[in-house]
């Protein structure tokens, strides 16, 4: 289900297989962003190990939906490379090996907390079928994650991986262990050579960022880490936090949002619901007036800060009452985007075992909150219209603002850099500009 770490990182549609591999490693992703940056990981490991002829599948358990698109990818991988190794590593893997060791196209599966270890890739004919070991028997710090998934407009940091919370849908902290996090003065390290190196803009992720800290020495705070990026990296345009939890965003974090202009206007919450009974149910640690005075609170320091949301619809128990309180949270909190999740039951998770609502149902309550999403953020891009902002350059004619809208521009301007903007309308999704 959504987490902490879902929002604008999900992939919407299964990744592409790769056909007619002769030789080299193909690494084929599933899920988040956290996904897509340790499979840059697994493919340097893979190499190094000097595995060849393979592809290996990085997959995720966040919805049924992604299970089923890596057992239909890892099919269709075989039909068309009947020679390849196919290996299967990731949330999905660990969690649920047992599906993944009864399909007869899956030579090797490998488990999260191996999966960019050097030597796991080493693989012979004597070689263990199934290497899964206990997740959370993991307790080095994340520091080995933080080289950086770079595309050519940004770069993203993993800080901090797992997680200490059970809410009652998530299946993500069997997937990734218990919260783990890198020592502040690497993150610095790291991000002080990705401003050598021209990135503008570095996005700090993890899969429940806000325990940041809670394992190190002292137990810093995420704001700390922050305040100590923002002083050290002078030379950083933009720091982003990719998401945040509702029930805790620290004293220090808030003074930098009223008092820095290079940390992002703009926080992805993981709200998950509207109504409180349900929030209960889904073992959440906030209330809905936790999440209303939360947002009051930075938009009172932060006026240009815009919201996300990740949200779940059709939790189990659910009453149209239930719901409807939801649907009212967009307008309450005055969210612009919105990450919409049917409810889907995973193994493993209490959630699960309580009866469920009918698929249609979910169905049809997640498309009435997709619907509500659409209307907010119509009214966030109305709000924009006129305005001058800096955005990153993504790709041609395309950027991206610090409040995270999206803005289809005119003109040229070169990409990764900060073009100034003016927006002159919007077409109810994105933005439009010229180049100011």
């Amino acid at each position: 289900m959504a987490h902490d770490h879902a929002h604008e990182e999900v992939l919407a549609e299964a990744p592409e297989t790769p056909v007619g591999l002769q030789n080299g490693v193909e690494v084929v992703t599933f899920g988040c962003r956290l996904n897509s940056y340790e499979s840059e990981l697994i493919r340097k490991t893979a190499a190094n190990d000097g595995l060849d002829g393979a592809i290996i599948f990085n997959t995720c358990a966040v919805t049924g939906e992604a299970v089923r698109q890596a057992r239909q990818a890892i099919r269709r991988a075989r039909k068309e490379n009947p020679d390849a190794k196919l290996i299967v590593t990731g949330c999905a893997a660990q969690t649920d090996p047992d599906t993944f060791a009864t399909m007869s196209e899956v030579d090797f599966i490998i488990g999260n907390g191996d999966k960019s270890t050097a030597g796991a890739y080493a693989l012979t004919p004597d070689s263990a079928r199934i290497a899964v070991n206990d997740i959370f028997s993991v307790r080095e710090t994340a520091g080995h994650l933080i080289d950086g998934l770079k595309d050519r407009a940004r770069a993203y940091v993993e800080v901090q991986n797992g997680c200490d919370h059970r809410c009652t849908f998530c299946i993500i902290p069997y997937g990734r262990g218990n919260s783990r996090s890198a020592a502040a003065g690497d993150v610095v390290g790291q991000i002080s050579r990705l401003v050598d190196e021209g990135y503008n803009e570095v996005v700090l992720t993890g899969v429940d960022l806000t325990s940041w800290g809670n394992d190190l020495p002292g137990t810093p705070q995420l704001g700390n880490l922050v305040g100590r990026i923002l002083k050290h990296v002078p030379d950083l345009k933009r720091l982003r936090l990719s998401s945040i939890d509702a029930a805790e965003i620290d004293d220090s974090l808030m003074r930098l949002f009223a008092d820095e202009e290079r940390l992002a206007p703009y926080l992805h919450l993981s709200l998950q619901h509207g109504d409180d009974l349900i929030l209960k149910r889904m073992k959440r640690r906030h209330l809905r007036a936790d999440a209303i005075k939360l947002v009051q609170q930075v938009r009172a320091l932060r006026p240009d800060v815009a919201f996300g949301a990740d949200m779940i619809a059709g939790f189990p128990t659910e009453t149209e009452e239930h719901f409807a309180n939801s649907v009212a949270l967009v307008d309450e909190c005055d969210l612009a985007f919105l990450h919409v999740f049917p409810y889907s039951p995973r193994p493993q998770t209490p959630a699960a075992k309580i009866p469920q609502l009918p698929r249609p149902l979910i169905k049809d309550r997640a498309a009435r909150l997709r619907a509500k999403a659409g209307e907010a953020l119509v009214r966030h891009l109305d709000r924009q219209v006129g305005r001058e902002i800096s955005a990153v350059v993504e790709k041609d004619g395309f950027a991206r603002a610090a409040d995270f809208t999206e803005v289809l521009f005119e003109g040229a301007a070169t990409i990764g850099g900060l073009a100034s903007l003016r927006i002159t309308g919007h077409d109810g999704k994105r933005a439009l500009a010229a180049i100011a």
